[in-house]
């Protein structure tokens, strides 16, 4: 390290630290010391293209597999997907970028479910449009969301299906807004509509590494790979040092102002190591639930489209049902989809629903003797997810009747959404959560807990986009 101590200790590489950064260090003075702590490496695009391809690379098992980093002890069978090193799962997600409807802020003062949001939408809304204006995101002029201004890049295309519920939904089905390019931008192909998002081929699909952000060539930033923060020295409401270990030696660092941001396994787990007196902290873990539909067509094709997931369909999204009933964001795949009948290989249209869940306290992140290590405990989506299941089902052949539909097959859920949510939820006081509208932590006031564990309700649509937004807001009003 080059200094005794920073002004910033950040730690993570993934969308929540690097759009904190990218707005802290466009508002921090020329004489500011930043450390960056990333616990793996850079795994180039290109070096992981070739491993898709069956060739070799020399980092190919340069970073450790996420599956190996936490023990997994869930009552059901549920992964955690993501991704270790530089860029975070920004090098794993699939570039999908709704925004949050207005009304997810405000789950109990709509509905009487769980609790509100300390910040809205309208708050939040000039950093949707700052985080959509750095991931260059393509989108559809009317949305079911407010928006002071268009799209970075046009949206895509439709497919014949997606047109014609178009016509009939208006802004309640609309082209997916996406952080895979429509076209050519800023050093990114356009998309080239395959089914591999998660490992763009053409790199059209925003990742840290792809971003031009340059957060990490600045001056004022020094990043350590290969150091993992485990812990922090807290005394009274302040946060004093980073514990971590380097080339298995254990190091502190202080810091004026540090910032986890981690993934929320990670964050809550450096919070409890470290004995965080908040009762809330790693409490609350969960995502969305999500399952197939697949939609046979009589004398349909369902063709055309220009990429993954082309559209959204809020139709079963916002309503009083969710009162007592998950909302459900339809998600058009346009993967190749082949029906196994002579003459009608194309007639079928798939879509993904994923359905909201709420924060239990028994979903949880405990430590263990290994403090790298933290212990995950998930029991299941609650009754409000399946009760949301089963109001899809009965309205989704109604809301399809525009088509040719023969029949409807619904496949097993997943087992993960690639969304891990929670365990450091935002709340208006700290009785109800972690950190505040600001992603500070309410008992240590110079500490920041950023990403999806702030969130203080689990909506349907995507999380990315929103917690890059909440860390562009975090970094504004840190000043």
């Amino acid at each position: 390290m080059k200094y005794d101590k920073y002004d910033l200790v950040i730690i993570g590489t993934g969308f929540a630290s690097s759009f904190f950064l990218q707005k802290y260090l466009s508002k921090a003075s020329t004489t500011t010391k930043v450390l960056v702590l990333e616990r793996g490496y850079l795994f180039p695009h290109a070096d992981r293209l070739k491993i898709a391809r069956g060739e070799s690379s020399e980092d190919k098992n340069i970073n450790v597999a996420s599956e190996h980093t936490f023990v997994n002890t869930n009552d059901v069978a549920k992964k955690w997907i993501f991704t270790t090193g530089f860029g975070g799962s920004s090098n794993c997600w699939w570039g999908c970028t709704p925004r949050f409807l207005p009304s997810d802020f405000k789950m109990r003062s709509l509905y009487g479910i769980a609790s509100d949001w300390p910040v809205t939408y309208e708050e939040l809304e000039p950093y949707y449009m700052e985080a959509e204006e750095i991931m260059s995101i393509s989108g559809p002029q009317d949305t079911p969301f407010p928006r002071s201004k268009p799209y970075p890049l046009p949206p895509h295309m439709f497919t014949g299906v997606d047109t014609i519920l178009n016509a009939k939904y208006g802004n309640q089905y609309i082209s997916q807004p996406t952080a895979r390019a429509r076209k050519a931008v800023k050093g990114r192909n356009g998309c080239c509509a395959s089914i591999a998002c998660n490992l763009c081929p053409v790199n059209a699909k925003f990742t840290i590494e792809n971003s031009g952000m340059q957060v990490y060539d600045d001056p004022r930033v020094e990043v350590i790979y290969g150091a993992q923060a485990f812990s922090l020295t807290l005394e009274g409401n302040t946060a004093k040092e980073v514990h971590f270990i380097k080339d298995d030696k254990e190091q502190i660092i202080p810091g004026n102002i540090i910032a986890l941001g981690a993934n929320p396994i990670f964050n809550a787990n450096i919070l409890l190591n470290s004995g965080d007196t908040n009762p809330l902290t790693g409490k609350g873990l969960g995502e969305q639930l999500g399952l197939q539909a697949l939609v046979y067509l009589e004398n349909m094709r369902n063709t055309g489209g220009s990429t993954w997931v082309n559209a959204n369909g809020y139709m079963l999204y916002d309503g009083t049902h969710r009162k007592d009933k998950a909302a459900c964001l339809i998600e058009a795949n346009n993967a190749p989809y082949i029906r196994l009948e002579k003459g009608k290989w194309l007639n079928i249209a798939s879509y993904r629903m994923i359905f909201e869940d709420l924060p239990f306290d028994h979903n949880s992140i405990m430590t263990t003797d290994n403090k790298l290590k933290p212990e995950v405990k998930f029991s299941g989506p609650s009754d409000y997810t399946m009760k949301g299941i089963e109001y899809m089902k009965q309205k989704l052949p109604g809301i399809l009747s525009v088509l040719p539909v023969e029949k409807i097959e619904y496949l097993e859920p997943f087992p993960d959404e690639g969304h891990i949510l929670g365990a450091s939820r935002m709340s208006s006081n700290p009785h109800e959560g972690v950190v505040d509208k600001n992603l500070i932590h309410h008992n240590y006031r110079n500490l920041f807990v950023l990403g999806s564990g702030a969130f203080t309700t689990y909506t349907p649509s995507n999380p990315t986009l929103t917690l890059s937004a909440l860390s562009l807001m975090a970094a504004d009003r840190s000043f």
